[in-house]
């Protein structure tokens, strides 16, 4: 399995109801990609505030291999929903982290 995780600087202008409808759209991804099996999104609790480095939101996905991930990386839906989240972040796409794992 691979666990998909992406941590956010989002603007200080960004609310809740944006964060939340974008998150809705990336788990509804799930409905037409079959390798997709899990989606969990919301603030970062840590408290090592000094570590975060502005990441204060994060989502992961679960998907049940690394053709899944791939699958779900070229999907049009997806890279529309990273362009809007790239828009809503600090300085654009060097506000978001990505990092995989096998699990």
């Amino acid at each position: 399995m691979i666990r998909h995780f992406v941590m956010l600087r989002f603007r200080d202008d960004v609310g809740a109801a944006t964060k939340a409808a974008l998150y809705a759209e990336l788990a509804a991804l799930g409905d037409h990609l079959p390798g997709m099996t899990g989606f969990h999104a919301g603030p970062n609790v840590s408290v090592e505030t000094d570590l975060i480095r502005g990441n204060r939101d994060a989502f992961w996905v679960d998907f049940t291999d690394a053709a899944a991930r791939d699958a779900y990386l070229a999907d049009d839906r997806h890279r529309d929903i990273g362009e809007r989240l790239a828009g809503l972040t600090v300085d654009g796409l060097d506000g978001i982290t990505v990092v995989d794992m096998e699990v």
